[in-house]
C-alpha cells in the first residue's frame, strides 16, 4: 500500500490521519498550529510532502490550498499524488491541478461528506473527480477512512456536487429549527416532538445527527458555522447559482450567526437566533 501524508490536522483530518497511523501507513502529518504531540508530526508542510507517496490537504478553504501547494512546489514530481479534501469551488480546483500536474505530480479531487462522528467510525463518504486509474490506485488508503468512495467525474463536478450537497444540508437544518422552535413556542417537549418527526416524512439523517445536540443544547463542533458559510458562499460565486433563494437566505442566515460570535459552533447553533416566546 502507498504511504500517506496529512497536511491538515482539523477536526476531520486529524481523525483521518489518526486511522492512517494506525494502519501503519502515515508517514507525516502537519498542521498550521504546531501539534507536535501528533502521530508523525513533521515541522513543515514539504517535508510531509517529501515522505510520502499521496498528499492529503484537508484545510478551511481555497487560500490555505494554495498557500500548501506554494509551500509543497519543491517535492512535487512524478511520483506524489496529490489528494485534495478541501471544500473549495470549481475554479479553484482547476487552478490547482494545472498547478499540480504542471509540476509532474497527479491529483485527485477527493471531498467528502461526514462530519466528526462519521469520520471516528470510518464513515466518511468521498466524493472523487479524476482518473479512474488514480482513483483505483488510492482506494486501499480510501478505504481506510470511508464507507462509501462515488466516482462522480471531472474534478469540476467533484467540487460542484459538494457545494450542491452542503445547500441541501443547510437547507434542511433551518427548517429544522424552526420547525423545533414553532414546537417548543407551543409547549411542546423536545422529546415529544422529535418523536413524532421521527414518523414524519420529512425525518432525515441531518435531524438524527442533529436532534442530540438540539436537545442538549450542545454546540460543540462537528462541523462549525463559520465553514458552512464559507461553502455558501463558494457555491453563490459558481457559474448559474445567481439569485437562488434558499442558497441566498441560508448564506446570510449563517453570517448573522457569525456576526452574533456563533462562528466556531456547530452549524446547529442557528437555533440561537431564532426567538422563543
Amino acid at each position: 500500500m502507498k504511504t500517506i501524508g496529512v497536511l491538515g490536522l482539523g477536526i476531520i483530518g486529524g481523525v483521518w490521519a489518526r486511522h492512517y497511523a494506525a494502519a501503519g501507513i502515515l508517514t507525516g502529518a502537519w498542521n498550521r498550529t504546531p501539534q507536535p504531540d501528533f502521530p508523525k508530526w513533521q515541522n513543515s508542510a514539504a517535508t510531509v510532502a517529501k515522505n510520502a507517496d499521496v498528499i492529503q490537504i484537508v484545510v478551511a478553504d481555497p487560500p490555505a490550498v494554495k498557500s500548501i501547494l506554494d509551500a509543497i512546489t519543491s517535492e512535487l514530481n512524478g511520483s506524489k499524488i496529490v489528494m485534495q479534501s478541501s471544500t473549495i469551488d470549481p475554479q479553484s480546483s482547476d487552478e490547482f491541478r494545472r498547478f499540480v500536474l504542471e509540476r509532474g505530480a497527479r491529483y485527485l479531487e477527493a471531498p467528502f461528506t461526514g462530519s466528526k462522528p462519521a469520520a471516528e467510525q470510518k464513515q466518511s463518504v468521498y466524493y472523487l473527480g479524476g482518473d479512474a486509474e488514480l482513483i483505483a490506485e488510492v482506494e486501499p488508503i480510501l478505504s481506510l477512512v470511508s464507507a462509501t468512495r462515488f466516482r462522480i467525474g471531472t474534478h469540476l463536478q467533484a467540487t460542484a456536487l459538494k457545494l450542491a450537497m452542503n445547500l441541501n444540508i443547510a437547507a434542511q437544518i433551518e427548517g429544522l429549527a424552526e420547525a423545533l422552535t414553532i414546537a417548543r413556542n407551543a409547549k411542546i417537549s423536545d422529546d415529544l416532538f422529535f418523536e413524532v418527526l421521527s414518523k414524519n416524512v420529512g425525518y432525515s439523517g441531518i435531524t438524527k445527527l442533529k436532534q442530540p445536540k438540539l436537545q442538549q443544547n450542545d454546540f460543540a463542533p462537528q462541523f462549525s458555522v463559520k465553514h458552512l458559510l464559507k461553502d455558501l458562499r463558494l457555491a453563490s460565486r459558481m457559474n448559474g447559482c445567481q439569485d437562488f433563494p434558499v442558497l441566498d437566505t441560508m448564506r446570510d442566515q449563517l453570517a448573522a450567526a457569525e456576526r452574533a460570535g456563533l462562528g466556531d459552533e456547530d452549524f446547529s447553533a442557528i437555533v440561537k437566533l431564532l426567538k422563543n416566546s
